[in-house]
Parts: structure tokens; sequence; C-alpha cells
């Protein structure tokens, strides 16, 4: 794994700012503290259309990830992973930022998530606008 967003992701895993699966990204989503969605590139419509639609309930932007679900699952210690969820802004921001660095029609995702990145506070603030 030589990708940096991909080590992004391994890091936000280990710090516990990253939900996985679809049990966690709902739970994430419904609780707004979801700062970004994510759907692997290869998964099944079905679940890409919930993650969209959780997002978009929690107030998180979503993005399609570059990765198939094994690239991504190999990233986060699991066999596959067709959906996660960052639950820090700055995490967040900082991987749209690469991400938009591949494609550029996500430069305004990773904007307005830089913009919304804050000083740390006591205690982090949940991820909704």
């Amino acid at each position: 794994m030589t990708d940096s967003a991909l080590t992004l992701l391994g890091l936000a895993l280990r710090g516990n700012h990253l939900a996985v699966g679809e049990a966690g990204v709902e739970e994430a989503c419904k609780a707004r503290r979801a700062c970004l969605v994510l759907s692997a590139a290869d998964a099944a419509q079905n679940s890409v259309d919930r993650a969209g639609r959780w997002a978009q309930a929690g107030g998180a932007p979503w993005a399609r990830l570059p990765w198939d679900k094994e690239t991504l699952g190999a990233a986060l210690g699991r066999r596959t992973c067709a959906m996660a969820a960052l639950t820090d802004r700055g995490l967040a921001a900082a991987l749209a930022g690469r991400l938009a660095q591949r494609d550029e029609g996500l430069r305004s995702m990773a904007s307005q998530l830089e913009e919304k990145k804050k000083p740390r506070a006591q205690k982090p603030a949940p991820c909704e606008s």
C-alpha cells in the first residue's frame, strides 16, 4: 500500500475516526458524526445508493473512491470494504484534498471540507453543516 490516501484511511481507522461497512456508516450518518462518506469504485449500486442517501441525510459529502473493494479492504485490514465514513474533519479534508488531486470533479468538495476544518477544541464537534 503505497498510496498516501489509502495510508490516511488506515491511520483514521487506527485513530477510531473511520466507520467501516454499512452498519458503521449508517450509524455515523444518523448520529451526524460522518464528515465524508466513501464508496469503493466497484461497490454494488444498492450499496452506493444507500451510502449516498445516508450521507445526504447526515449532511455529509459523498465520494466514490478510485479503488475497488479489495484494495480498500486491504488498506483497512479486511478482505473487502464497500463503504466507509470519516468522522474527523481534518482527516476528511486531507483525504478529499488527496482525492481532488486525482479527480478535478472533487475539488469543490475538498474546498468545502477545508473551510469547515477548525482548530481542535476540547471536545470535537460533530460534522454537521
